[in-house]
């Protein structure tokens, strides 16, 4: 069983918006840290937005005014809002979940593909 699972990716025009989920399929009780990271082709992974359970969120300077992050409590879900997209915006997103229940946690998605161009 994957413990989380991203959706959302596609190809999208430059200026595009795109929503990208990423959905629990296990507790998370106990999380301190929810994350979306992204990998370009040829580059290491960046932190893209963090998201603490105490409500303090965090973006990359890339991304900031244009990306945002937000939790579902309900759904058990991620997201991370993607608007005015730019081609240098291409790569495979993933979110990351920590936390503590009884034992440590660290989840990685397996990736969605993001693609900007025209």
């Amino acid at each position: 069983q994957v413990p989380v699972v991203e959706s959302g990716g596609g190809l999208v025009q430059p200026g595009g918006s795109l929503r990208l989920s990423c959905v629990a399929s296990v507790s998370i009780v106990g999380f301190y840290y929810m994350a979306w990271y992204r990998q370009a082709p040829g580059k290491q992974r960046e932190l893209v937005a963090t998201y603490t359970n105490g409500g303090s969120i965090n973006y990359a300077d890339s991304v900031k005014g244009r990306f945002t992050i937000s939790r579902d409590r309900a759904k058990n879900t991620m997201y991370l809002q993607m608007n005015s997209l730019k081609p240098e915006d291409t790569a495979v997103y993933y979110c990351n979940l920590r936390g503590y229940s009884g034992s440590s946690y660290d989840y990685w998605g397996q990736g969605t593909q993001v693609t900007i161009s025209s």
